[in-house]
């Protein structure tokens, strides 16, 4: 197939991926407003300070509640954020910006949503794990974040056709291990068992997350098919849908546990 055909296909295949996305997502907005378990589940995020305790004569640390994280709400909005840059890379306004990139094999809209989406997920991971304290869940995105960050990067500075600069990946797949100790810490260093879905969810989205550094892998490696870059690209597309669709649905079927 050519590769211009190839192009035309991938729009079409943003646009039904945009679909799916949407679809489950305002099924899930639906959810979180009306189903009333979801609609209840809202951890109280705290922050943490120093204050001097003029009886005891020293500074004591003080818990103080910010706000309840509207969990349900924001596991939809990683699907909704997803289809919105589907549709955004397949319209008319963007589509060439879109194919252009990928002609040089770079996808910056890939990895400014996954900045956002896969953040937002592994937030509400850290969550179910009972990392309340709002400013380790700030570093948590944030680490996140620049990990998918130094994928563009990796993307921007290296060209398939020539070696590969791997400095860039390693040092994003550092960013994206440490919240991953974080979560570890809360989920295995507690007498507390968890249910059942949380470590289920633990489990798909460690599988997922490892999987998109793989494909990467993959592609600047030149194994078998990731050779071409598109094909690269729409396994991505594939383990985005993939992923947030088991975590949005393991999700939902956890909190509507008695």
């Amino acid at each position: 197939m050519k590769k211009e055909e190839k192009l035309k296909r991938l729009l079409v295949f943003n646009r039904n991926m945009g679909i799916a996305h949407l679809v489950q997502g305002i099924f899930m907005l639906f959810a979180a407003l009306t189903f009333t378990k979801i609609a209840e589940y809202k951890p109280t995020i705290v922050s943490h300070f120093l204050t001097y305790d003029h009886t005891l004569g020293k500074l004591v640390n003080i818990q103080k509640d910010v706000f309840t994280l509207p969990f349900g709400i924001l596991v939809a909005s990683f699907l909704l954020l997803s289809a919105i840059f589907h549709f955004v890379v397949s319209s008319k306004k963007y589509q060439n910006k879109y194919l252009a990139g990928l002609k040089n094999n770079i996808n910056r809209f890939r990895w400014y949503e996954y900045a956002l989406s896969s953040s937002i997920m592994i937030v509400l991971i850290a969550v179910l794990f009972g990392v309340y304290d709002i400013s380790t869940l700030i570093l948590i995105f944030g680490l996140n974040a620049m990990m998918n960050l130094f994928g563009l990067l990796m993307e921007k500075e290296n060209d398939l056709s020539n070696k590969v600069d791997w400095q860039a990946f390693i040092f994003g797949s550092i960013a994206g291990f440490l919240p991953w100790i974080i979560i570890v810490m809360h989920a295995f260093g507690n007498s507390v068992t968890a249910p059942w879905f949380v470590y289920a969810i633990f489990a798909s989205y460690l599988v997922f997350f490892n999987c998109f550094a793989i494909n990467m892998i993959l592609q600047y490696k030149k194994v078998g098919k990731w050779q071409d870059y598109l094909y690269g690209e729409r396994a991505y597309i594939i383990l985005s849908l993939v992923a947030k669709t088991i975590l949005a649905w393991l999700v939902l079927f956890g909190v509507m546990q008695p």
